[in-house]
């Protein structure tokens, strides 16, 4: 998620749901009982009010597997790596991607030179091995989210305030090509990688993109338009955040936030109650003057056209002739991303994030089970299944309930006669349910290893403490904190061995991980592992990776701090430097580090690195135009903005990353 998506309203709530903090306290269950699993597995104290040791730094060293010098933090114009490794740049918006991609000009770029090149602000990043199917860490794809765009970062001349009337025709296409997702062949050469620009599978999916529906949503009425009047077809994607990859090697990509793209006036609508619940804010729209030269995007026009984003959109990278497939059968909210676990049974998982303030985590289990020896088989799979959503219970249990039309209180009478009605109008159904509002959910992903889930929960100021307000608003179980400026990490442990979870099961276990915020200020009511450095705690987690060995590696989205930029962090899950962060790798100022991925072998970790310079240098003031851009990282060019970028960083020797 963007500090600029922060701002957006909370969607309208009509109910009570979840348990207040207090009542939980009633029941006899403290914050230390609810914390029991930390405790004991780390053999921790309450170190909340506790300055941090001086003799953190050793203690680490010797009790985490991770190896590397400890940045100490910073914030300036450029990026900082540890000593002993190498940081590459491997493609920059603007990039060619193909052999005819123009070379970037801001001064002709427009939209048919921005679909040959690298989009802009690079979210979810993926590396599949090549040939499919196997371990190479020489040789792969990289597949790449281009979540959103700042046009007055991007075109010298426009601010913040008259970006959308200064806007050109041109541009506004360019904007929209550079969006989307970017597919392209890497290799390693050597010390450093290379962009295979003739590979035969690189493409640009982007706004304009052909695309199909499918599942129960497909070919209802509320989805037929003027460009579409079966209800099966949608041009373009919007708002790529977050993903995941699935077995057969397809990526799923999340929009999340598209209805800022939309214009006009919302209250002509025949749903206009949908519309305020899935988060329209009356400031944050037509972003792009997209509507100026695509009248599908104003309400008015269309009014069927906005149900067509919000969705996990399925991308087959090894056919770039293949139409992307928005998958309904997943539901439709502000979709973080979409991360895959298999059941022992062989039935595909998706877990999701809903990535506002009090919204839901979700989970997707397929009917049919995973075909491993035949990729066309699997074609489908995320047409059928289960959609539900979470409800966190004070006894550390928490049990997905299934969003099915017909039961419980889904009923038609509540205007859920069909599954469609369910998955067009996800967050309303999840209400009915009372599952637990949580503070943000953005990265969630399954830990291969241990079988347990990690998922990020960046932050919520408006959470009120027990007995503040409307109970769905209060502190619950699962997010401890009113309010919860510096966010937290949940940990959610499936059935069954580690090597075999259960990941369909009805109910889970659950602990919190770290409850994030500086040890040395007791109000952040922070819980780390006593050996965090002065350098190694956190706020506002977002995505998360895990690496070969274990380790997860942890990115931040918009710490409060004026002197706290955003980074990127590891740390065990297991062990006695369990919850031990350490501080690896500091983007230039303004920018947010985004999913950190590693090849098989865990030599090379590829991170995106996304708005670049969004702050001034200096103060915490968000910058206005290119002139007062914190950076114009990478190229330190005059006239050239900062430009969002794929960084590569590596091991002097070839070594494992962190090891």
């Amino acid at each position: 998620m963007t500090d600029r998506q922060k701002t957006r309203q909370r969607p309208t709530r009509r109910q009570n749901f979840g348990q207040t903090y207090g009542s939980v306290l009633a029941e006899g269950v403290s914050r230390r009982a609810v914390l029991k699993g930390f405790f004991a597995s780390t053999a921790l104290a309450a170190i909340g009010s506790a300055s941090v040791p001086s003799v953190a730094k050793a203690a680490a060293e010797s009790v985490s597997t991770l190896k590397f010098a400890e940045l100490t933090r910073v914030r300036d114009n450029t990026d900082h790596w540890p000593e002993g490794y190498e940081r590459q740049i491997l493609l920059r918006w603007g990039d060619a991607l193909f052999p005819d991609s123009p070379v970037f000009d801001l001064a002709t770029l427009d939209g048919p030179a921005a679909e040959r090149q690298f989009g802009y602000n690079n979210d979810f990043t993926a590396f599949i091995p090549l040939p499919h199917g196997s371990q190479s860490s020489d040789h792969g794809l990289l597949v790449v989210s281009h979540e959103y765009v700042d046009p007055y970062l991007m075109f010298p001349g426009l601010t913040d305030e008259d970006f959308r009337e200064k806007l050109t025709d041109a541009q506004i296409r360019a904007i929209m090509a550079a969006t989307g997702v970017s597919i392209v062949e890497v290799r390693r050469n050597g010390a450093s990688w290379e962009v295979v620009k003739d590979g035969q599978y690189n493409r640009r999916i982007h706004m304009g993109t052909e695309m199909a529906i499918s599942g129960p949503a497909a070919g209802d009425d509320r989805l037929k338009t003027k460009a579409d009047p079966t209800g099966k077809i949608v041009f373009g994607t919007i708002s790529n955040c977050n993903g995941g990859i699935a077995p057969w090697g397809t990526m799923l990509s999340g929009e999340e936030g598209a209805m800022d793209v939309f214009a006009g006036d919302y209250k002509t609508l025949p749903n206009q109650d949908l519309v305020e619940r899935q988060g329209w804010d009356e400031e944050e729209n037509d972003l792009y003057s997209v509507s100026r030269l695509e009248p599908r995007f104003k309400f008015e026009e269309d009014p069927n056209e906005w149900m067509k984003f919000d969705w996990v959109v399925e991308i087959d990278p090894f056919d770039p002739a293949a139409k992307p497939v928005k998958r309904t059968a997943l539901g439709r909210f502000t979709h973080e991303g979409a991360q895959v676990a298999l059941a022992p049974d062989g039935r595909v998982v998706i877990y999701m994030g809903d990535d506002d303030d009090f919204e839901y985590l979700y989970r997707f289990v397929t009917r049919d089970p995973y075909n491993a020896n035949d990729r066309v088989a699997n074609k489908d799979l995320l047409d059928n299944g289960t959609l539900s959503v979470a409800k966190f219970a004070s006894d550390g249990s928490v049990e997905w309930l299934p969003l099915v039309a017909g039961q419980g209180p889904l009923t038609a009478e509540a205007g859920f006669a069909t599954q469609a009605d369910v998955v067009l109008n996800t967050r309303t159904a999840a209400d009915l349910l009372g599952a637990t509002p949580m503070d943000g959910p953005e990265g969630f992903i399954p830990h291969t290893g241990t079988g347990k889930l990690y998922v990020a929960m960046t932050e919520n100021e408006d959470r009120l403490p027990a007995g503040g307000g409307d109970e769905s608003e209060t502190v619950n179980v699962a997010n401890p904190r009113g309010p919860n400026p510096n966010g937290h990490l949940l940990e959610l442990v499936p059935p069954g061995a580690p090597d075999k979870p259960d990941h369909a099961a009805e109910k889970f276990a659950w602990d919190v991980f770290v409850l994030c915020g500086d040890p040395a200020v007791p109000a952040d009511e922070c819980r780390y592992h006593p050996d965090t450095s002065a350098n190694g705690w956190f706020t506002d987690p977002d995505n998360i990776g895990v690496d070969p060995a274990g380790r997860i590696w942890v990115t931040t989205d918009g710490p409060p701090p004026e002197d706290l930029a955003d980074a990127l962090y590891a740390m065990d899950t297991e062990g006695p430097g369990r919850a031990l962060p350490k501080l690896f790798y500091i983007p230039p100022v303004g920018s947010e580090c985004c999913s950190p991925a590693f090849t098989p072998d865990g030599t090379t970790l590829f991170v995106s690195i996304q708005h670049p310079g969004a702050l001034r240098l200096g103060d915490n003031e968000d910058a206005t135009s290119v002139a007062d851009a914190g950076t114009n990282w990478p190229d330190f060019s005059d006239g050239m903005p900062a430009r969002p970028s794929l960084v590569v960083i590596t091991k002097q020797s070839n070594g494992v990353i962190g090891s």
